[in-house]
């Protein structure tokens, strides 16, 4: 195979984003807990669990919608991302800062072309999936 035909394609399974959505509410909640239990006047503590409630929501909120619109992820051998749409059509992204791949799991973080920023969660096992195989060896050659 030609190296610059040489590319792997992953879909994000629906259930880990799933996991992170629970646990973005589930920490948002915890901090909230936080927030009120801080030996501050009562006021400023509602103000805070609501500044942290409204920030937190607009985040998964966000996360939901890049979610929605990202239906398979397309990794080039030259390091180029691309993500398929809900459009049908495959568009250029940019991996972000932050972004980590294991043997059998990993996260990513995009910026689609309109310069919305959010993360994957994605697993495989080189054995079985020989995209995450090929994932595994443009993620080394690039030096992500």
């Amino acid at each position: 195979m030609s190296s610059t035909a040489y590319f792997a394609e992953i879909t994000p399974e629906p259930f880990l984003r799933r996991i992170v959505l629970w646990s973005g509410v589930t920490l948002a909640v915890a901090a909230s807990l936080i927030i009120l239990s801080l030996p501050l006047a009562a006021w400023l503590r509602l103000a805070g669990t609501a500044l942290w409630a409204a920030m937190a929501g607009r985040e998964l909120h966000q996360l939901q919608r890049a979610w929605r619109t990202c239906r398979r992820l397309r990794f080039w051998a030259g390091g180029d991302i691309e993500v398929l749409e809900a459009d049908g059509q495959w568009h250029a992204a940019s991996l972000e800062a932050g972004s980590v791949l294991l043997r059998k799991a990993g996260w990513i973080r995009l910026r689609n072309r309109r310069g919305g920023r959010h993360g994957e969660l994605l697993r495989g096992d080189a054995r079985s999936s020989a995209d995450w195989r090929r994932l595994q060896v443009i993620w080394r050659h690039v030096g992500a």
